[in-house]
């Protein structure tokens, strides 16, 4: 026989002693969840052993009030928040705090100060009178300010007639207590809170209450061996945490004698008690924790309970069964603000509220629930070409430039269009009452189709549900919010909502503590059970501390432990199969598994040297190692392509990537992996670059020969130019300014540079030409700078805004860096130098070789490395430290693994 089988067999023995079989329609037994209500229903049938048993009613507390009709109507939590957040707005020393999370704890202490009335009124009036003289008994009281501020703002909420759910609650329970005509059977496992609790008082004073008290069933024992553990558990914590009164003699051990004879027997006349696995890790907890679920499932086990303490680990386990075709149903739920439907609001507010921002509105525009109504395919492509164009064009934010930027791509004006009419309607400079923004909202979900999208998904349904509810319980509230204040309420209500996929039917169940409370499995994991997950922390709390509850004759984080404890051990009592998992180290440091199931595991090793240790799943986890397949170690790669994918044209920047390393070259330009191109938002040394390059072409074109001018007028022209081109980065950002003073500081020197190189002879003639060179078998493609002309003689010229030093260095090997030999070729110039500008002096920078032989052995490199790769040459990954440093491509090559294999 079970444990649980004899708990409620004794059960089942007594209502039927007091009420004989077959029929116990004449009774009521509440119950602490339903899911108690099949096992209890088998024990009486196998007790009565009678043909035919007419069942008693059997409901929960909650459940049974709720088949009471209230004259009444019960006004919603989301009104009594929005009336109390627009108290507290009135008030000039809550200015700065965040009213919606003060207002929430606030509801929550309220309703308990309601539960904590000395009296069960069953209306209103009786209610007022009860407030008062809870009122009256706390006037003459000394309370701490903010204990003194929940009482007063409690007691001023109460002065309606209306009824809030505590207060219906309430009244229910005094109702059916005022009705009390038949006995009443209750079980718990744990303290009821101070309402129910009197509602029991007060049904008992006209019928029959039996209370059966997982508790004390324990401690009678009744030859039950299974439950030694927990009563040792029980009365040592007792025990220990009590005070001695004056002159007690010590106790040496709390154990009870039936404890103590029950855990002295041998191994094999003692009940099965939990086992512990203490993981390393996360990843090692939620792998033995989803390990041990698939044995009990291989061992037959077709009612799996996972205890969740820790909801990290839980994900982890998840998604580990889910891998291994095991789906898990979920009692606790997730709220809706950790779930991809929420997520896709967030997003849409976000990019409203940020003028467009483009990462949010890319954000935004990839979420699989915006524009639901269009073709995957064409709702994708959409997305990457817009991306395409604000990266390439730089647009930061603004719907106005996004429609600007897509300009006769029909494909981009729709989506577009839509989003600026879905905008319009949540007219963020206006305050309004939540039911209108909630309005408007659902409104703007409906153009983005984003209504369309949730409603094919089972969260999606109940969040859209959700909205409407909460649309139609606020449409009284005449007060009025601005944007900013109805997000953070939307977002806290979508913290404290509730999903629970019902469609789920498993024999494993994610479960929590509370819920557990009289239920027996086939096997119980409690997962994460360290010392920081169990007792976990009470809800609520920021604002008003224990101080406060315990000022106000509330419950406190101790209550809430006591009851944590109570519900551990009643779970350890029913079921025989239990598996405790922690993590013993964290990020390197030790972490202690609860002090409850400590001290259950040192009572066991006391009286037996076993520490209940789980020995076998680390066998089993390394046979599961052994099974994985390993990858071979990585090679450093070196891969050929057919001709027909080679490229037809090299620019001069794909020449140098092949040179620095043709792997590079091959993921980039054969590949087309090039990184996608970051929106610039601040201004960057290629922006000061760029701009630089536009003053020069605009200063030349207008002053072809410098010497013919005077020094003062070249110096005021190369400002003034400087400033038109700097305009739209000045706008755009102030730390422009620097780059243009910095820009100014070389003017001088670069107009004395430009004087010193006409007095060599040198004309200038030309700048930002492009050029598309036709060699054999490809072509070489680029741009130069600046084209200078001495008679016959050609000079190549290309600004840089590094020091001379840099560029000597790029200069140093021959061939390392193509740039200047290739516009040299191009242009057939017999010359070629960088034009180094850079902390106020301009220096020309020349090669060191005969530039036209660097030309022509440049070209024929280009022809014979494309020839080659054409023909199925390797392009390996060869590129040193300085070039794989900064390289986008590292992640593909894997350099950082086949090197290691590689080193000696």
């Amino acid at each position: 026989m079970s444990n649980a089988t004899a708990f409620f067999d004794r059960v089942a023995k007594r209502i039927l002693a007091a009420h004989p079989a077959p029929d116990l329609r004449g009774i009521t037994v509440l119950l602490p969840n339903l899911h108690v209500a099949q096992a209890l229903a088998q024990a009486l049938i196998r007790t009565a052993n009678v043909p035919a048993l007419l069942l008693s009613q059997m409901v929960t507390l909650d459940a049974w009030a709720q088949t009471v009709a209230l004259d009444a109507p019960v006004v919603s939590d989301s009104q009594r928040g929005a009336l109390l957040y627009q108290h507290l707005r009135k008030q000039p020393w809550f200015e700065n705090a965040e009213l919606w999370s003060m207002t929430q704890e606030l509801l929550k202490l309220f309703d308990e100060l309601t539960h904590a009335l000395h009296e069960l009124p069953s209306d209103a009036d009786a209610f007022a009178a009860a407030v008062q003289q809870a009122y009256q008994a706390r006037q003459n009281a000394t309370l701490q300010l903010e204990a003194r501020l929940v009482f007063e703002l409690w007691h001023a909420m109460q002065e309606g007639v209306e009824l809030d759910a505590a207060r219906a609650y309430q009244q229910r329970l005094a109702k059916l207590a005022e009705r009390a005509d038949r006995p009443l059977y209750v079980l718990r496992a744990s303290d009821w809170d101070a309402v129910e609790q009197r509602f029991l008082d007060e049904y008992e004073q006209r019928a029959l209450v039996k209370v059966f008290d997982l508790r004390e069933m324990v401690e009678e024992g009744g030859g039950l061996t299974a439950s030694s553990l927990t009563l040792a558990l029980s009365r040592r914590e007792r025990e220990l945490c009590a005070p001695l009164p004056p002159g007690a003699p010590k106790v040496g051990n709390p154990l009870s004698a039936k404890a103590d004879a029950e855990l002295s027997q041998g191994p094999g006349e003692r009940a099965s008690a939990p086992l512990f696995f203490a993981a390393t890790s996360l990843e090692q907890e939620a792998r033995a924790a989803a390990m041990q679920v698939r044995l009990w499932l291989q061992a037959g086990k077709r009612d799996i309970a996972i205890v969740v303490q820790d909801r990290v680990v839980a994900r982890r386990m998840r998604a580990l069964l889910e891998r291994a075709e095991v789906l898990v149903a979920d009692e606790t739920g997730w709220t809706f603000a950790t779930l991809s439907v929420s997520t896709v609001l967030d997003r849409w507010l976000t990019a409203l509220q940020s003028d467009f921002y483009h990462h949010d509105l890319l954000d935004l525009l990839k979420s699989p629930f915006i524009f639901a109504d269009m073709a995957a395919g064409e709702r994708k492509a959409a997305v990457y070409h817009l991306e395409q164009l604000l990266r390439k064009q730089g647009v930061v934010a603004g719907l106005d430039k996004f429609f600007a930027l897509a300009g006769h791509e029909v494909a981009l004006h729709q989506p577009l269009a839509r989003l600026r009419q879905a905008a319009a309607l949540l007219e963020q400079n206006k305050k309004k009452p939540l039911a209108d923004w909630l309005s408007a909202l659902r409104e703007s979900l409906n153009v983005l189709a984003v209504d369309t999208g949730l409603q094919q998904d089972g969260a999606g349904q109940q969040l859209l549900r959700a909205l409407d509810t909460w649309r139609q319980e606020l449409r009284g509230d005449a007060g009025r919010y601005a944007f900013h204040e109805w997000r953070r309420w939307l977002a806290q209500q979508l913290d404290t909502e509730t999903f629970r996929d019902s469609s789920i039917d498993s024999a494993v169940r994610f479960t929590h503590l509370a819920a557990t409370r009289w239920r027996a499995f086939d096997a119980v994991l409690l997962l994460g059970c360290d010392a920081d997950h169990l007792p976990g922390a009470a809800s609520g709390g920021r604002w008003f501390n224990d101080a406060v509850r315990s000022a106000l004759n509330l419950p406190t984080c101790s209550t809430h432990t006591v009851r944590q404890r109570d519900d551990l051990l009643a779970l350890l009592a029913l079921n025989d199969c239990v598996l405790v998992t922690w993590q013993k180290e964290q990020s390197g440091e030790t972490r202690m598994l609860s002090p409850f199931l400590q001290m259950l595991r040192d009572a066991h090793q006391q009286a037996h040297g076993d520490a209940l240790t789980e020995r076998e799943l680390h066998s089993y986890l390394a046979v599961e190692d052994a099974h994985q397949i390993t990858l071979a170690q990585a090679a450093q790669p070196a891969p050929s392509v057919t001709e027909e994918v080679v490229p037809l044209g090299v620019s001069i920047s794909g020449y140098n990537s092949l040179v620095a390393c043709p792997y590079q070259f091959y993921a980039r330009h054969i590949l087309r992996l090039n990184e996608l191109d970051e929106v610039r938002e601040g201004i960057e040394k290629r922006d000061y670059g760029d701009h630089v390059h536009q003053i020069l072409q605009r200063f030349h074109e207008r002053y072809v020969r410098v010497s013919e001018h005077p020094v003062a007028e070249l110096v005021a022209a190369l400002r003034e130019i400087s400033a038109e081109v700097f305009a739209g980065l000045l706008q755009q950002d102030f730390a422009a300014c620097a780059w243009l003073a910095r820009w100014y500081k070389s003017v001088p020197a670069y107009i004395e540079w430009q004087r010193e190189n006409e007095a060599q002879g040198w004309r200038y003639a030309e700048s930002e030409q492009a050029f598309d060179w036709p060699l054999e078998g490809v072509r070489l493609r680029g741009r130069i700078d600046r084209l200078d002309e001495r008679g016959e003689e050609k000079l190549v010229l290309d600004y840089k805004t590094q020091s001379d030093a840099v560029l000597r260095n790029k200069l140093k090997e021959p061939g390392e860096d193509v740039q200047l030999a290739c516009y040299a070729y191009a242009h057939e110039a017999a010359d070629a130098a960088f034009v180094s500008i850079d902390n106020g002096k301009v220096k020309r920078v020349e090669p060191k070789h005969d530039v036209p032989l660097l030309a022509q052995l440049n070209a024929q490199r280009l022809v014979d490395v494309m020839a080659a790769i054409r023909g199925g040459a390797g392009l390996p990954a060869n590129g040193v430290d300085a070039v794989c440093m900064h390289c986008e491509m590292r992640g593909v090559c894997r350099k950082g693994e086949w090197m290691v294999g590689n080193v000696d």
